[in-house]
């Protein structure tokens, strides 16, 4: 094992034990390369590979947190990762996806938006409400905001196709992790409507999502509202 991973490593297990706290800054690269004894390379790669695993964030201009991962602390051996990052799109590849947009605007961030992107509340930032369908069956709808200083150009036409897609292709930004909650509830009329539940007792699956770029950076705060028959959870827990 190479140095780096083992700090990695270390720093993990901290944090899954507590340690290091929810939305915590981590401590400075000086302090850190004293505690590990080695030099500033290695804290870099290090943070990289935590970044990767997605457990911590860097903010320009603030340092590097844990993430705050919404309904408290996170243990090791629940810990579910999962390498599809990809969107509806990809995960329906040999189908034909289509969207159905209900809006597309900029709307300031209310307090809880902001605080879930990490940006100042009153920001604006890119709302989008859309159905999404494969094969012309809706599955879902998705209620997404996004960050509007780096992603940018967001189109209806972009959004009619994949918004993922526009990000990795068009931005050239890598799409790295998620956090998500998985909650059941009931639709509201308009998604009875619009995912042809109309008197069905069909009840929604519901994926809250913040997700983040290779460079830590949080570039999506979602609810997805999946139909209960078109929904499948699939995780894979290590320790």
């Amino acid at each position: 094992m190479f140095k780096y991973e083992a700090v990695a490593d270390d720093i993990q297990s901290k944090i899954f034990s507590g340690f290091y706290k929810p939305d915590e800054k981590l401590p400075q690269e000086t302090e850190l390369c004293k505690q590990y004894g080695t030099s500033r390379i290695t804290i870099r790669q290090a943070m990289e590979q935590l970044v990767g695993r997605g457990l911590i964030t860097k903010r320009r201009g603030s340092g590097t947190f844990v993430k705050a991962i919404t309904g408290g602390y996170i243990r090791q051996e629940g810990f579910a990762k999962s390498r599809q990052c990809s969107g509806f799109s990809k995960d329906n590849e040999g189908r034909k996806v289509t969207s159905d947009v209900h809006e597309l605007s900029l709307i300031p961030a209310s307090k809880d938006i902001a605080e879930r992107l990490q940006i100042t509340e009153g920001a604006f930032v890119c709302y989008i409400c859309r159905t999404r369908l494969a094969d012309g069956s809706p599955h879902l709808v998705e209620y997404t905001y996004m960050p509007t200083d780096f992603i940018t150009g967001i189109t209806m036409e972009v959004v009619h196709s994949s918004i993922y897609s526009y990000i990795e292709n068009t931005l050239k930004l890598k799409v790295q992790s998620a956090h998500r909650i998985v909650r059941a509830s009931m639709p509201t009329d308009d998604e009875r409507r619009w995912l042809n539940i109309n008197d069905n007792p069909i009840p929604i699956f519901e994926i809250e999502q913040i997700a983040y770029l290779s460079d830590g950076r949080i570039f999506e705060y979602s609810k997805s509202r999946y139909r209960a028959d078109c929904f499948e959870l699939h995780t894979v827990s290590v320790q």
